[in-house]
């Protein structure tokens, strides 16, 4: 699950999403990765300050997945070798 950190005006509604994402049956027990993208950016939102505008402490103790929380950047590669280890 990729979210903009660097757009403090889709918090909500990615947070909303996400809790979607979470709470499909299908998904019950499938692990998710969540990363924050963008943190190239000199406005990007730093990954506690995420972390605490999603509430991800709430979420992942009601979640019934296992839930890994990233920051990268897709442009310059920060977090992709991470991104690598968790898929495997």
């Amino acid at each position: 699950f990729v979210v903009d950190a660097a757009n403090p005006t889709q918090v909500s509604s990615s947070c909303i999403q996400l809790l979607s994402v979470l709470s499909a049956a299908q998904l019950a027990s499938v692990p998710v990765l969540v990363l924050f993208n963008k943190i190239d950016l000199p406005c990007y939102m730093s990954l506690a300050e995420m972390k605490s505008l999603f509430r991800m402490q709430d979420i992942v103790s009601c979640a019934t997945q296992p839930i890994t929380m990233l920051e990268t950047s897709a442009r310059d590669g920060t977090g992709l070798a991470d991104v690598l280890q968790w898929l495997r």
